[in-house]
């Protein structure tokens, strides 16, 4: 299969799982998918997103030699939302590698806290900062305190992830 190819004819679900069924667990493929979404244009980079999240929660150690490339794009002005909702989501699959765990941490708290996230991103970065609780315990009643005071003003998605943190 030609990534290029497949990524640019359409952005759809089936297109979608075609591309994770091709990649599957095999480093060279995914890389091949990770150079199209670090390199790609605006809309190569935004539409392998999406797969590369997919291969990255099937086969979590795929992502592990790309960490330094996609964390930094978590806080880069102007990257494509669907970007930084991919790596947020992928993000919750994954042992973080510890010398991340601050940068990350961050800019989840930034992105929970904030009215201008999307929710998916809100979502996402619950989860990971829920991981990140096991860790680091300390962090739990600032998490608990963001949640209680935007939970009148958050999406059912959020609120669904934040119950579960409220009540642990």
């Amino acid at each position: 299969m030609d990534l290029l190819k497949a990524i640019e004819k359409e952005h759809s679900k089936a297109q979608c799982e075609k591309i994770v069924r091709y990649v599957g667990g095999d480093k060279e493929r995914f890389a091949e998918l990770m150079q199209l979404f670090l390199n790609g244009g605006y809309r190569v980079t935004q539409r392998a997103a999406w797969p590369m999240s997919i291969c990255v929660e099937k086969h979590p150690a795929l992502i592990a030699p790309y960490y330094k490339q996609i964390v930094p794009l978590l806080q880069k002005p102007g990257v494509h939302g669907a970007v930084v909702r991919n790596i947020v989501r992928l993000l919750q699959f994954v042992a973080i590698p510890r010398r991340y765990h601050g940068m990350i941490m961050n800019t989840c708290f930034e992105f929970i806290a904030s009215v201008d996230t999307a929710p998916a991103i809100k979502a996402s970065s619950l989860t990971i900062l829920e991981n990140l609780c096991a860790l680091y315990p300390d962090i739990r009643p600032e998490l608990k305190l963001i949640i209680e005071e935007r939970w009148e003003h958050e999406s059912p998605a959020f609120k669904m992830r934040a119950r579960r943190i409220l009540s642990s």
